[in-house]
């Protein structure tokens, strides 16, 4: 039987195994590869990032829009639907593997809301920047 997400352990598990498959991933693992230099630092902060999501505690800071435009246009605005895709299938799989429960369905929507958020951030700031 597999567990419920119940805390930030169970979190920090997830975002773990989850990067551990995007690393390896050969279409988008080199995105994160080549733009995060301290792994521990980026995986506590997504810790922080999904905790805050799921449980509404205080304790992710940041601009996730800003950093993938800024990731987005290091790799000169390359990046498709289909990394967010490749993302989230990783995602949900992840979940599936290693928990079940209301948390699990929680998180997979709000993944998918938020993937939907950033790629249309990073098309809005493309346009921004050609007409600079």
């Amino acid at each position: 039987m597999k567990k419920q997400i119940e805390n930030r352990e169970d979190i920090s598990f997830l975002v773990n195994q989850f990067y551990s498959k995007i690393r390896a991933d050969k279409e988008i693992g080199f995105y994160f590869n080549e733009m995060i230099t301290d792994w521990d630092l980026h995986l506590e902060k997504l810790t922080d990032f999904w905790e805050t999501n799921l449980f509404a505690v205080r304790k992710y800071k940041g601009n996730p829009h800003e950093v993938h435009n800024e990731v987005d246009a290091h790799f000169d605005e390359k990046i498709t639907a289909n990394e967010f895709g490749i993302w989230l299938n990783h995602w949900a799989q992840t979940l599936d593997e290693h928990f079940e429960g209301e948390n699990v369905e929680t998180l997979k929507r709000r993944a998918r809301k938020m993937s939907t958020f950033l790629y249309i951030s990073m098309f809005k700031h493309r346009q921004k920047e050609s007409e600079v």
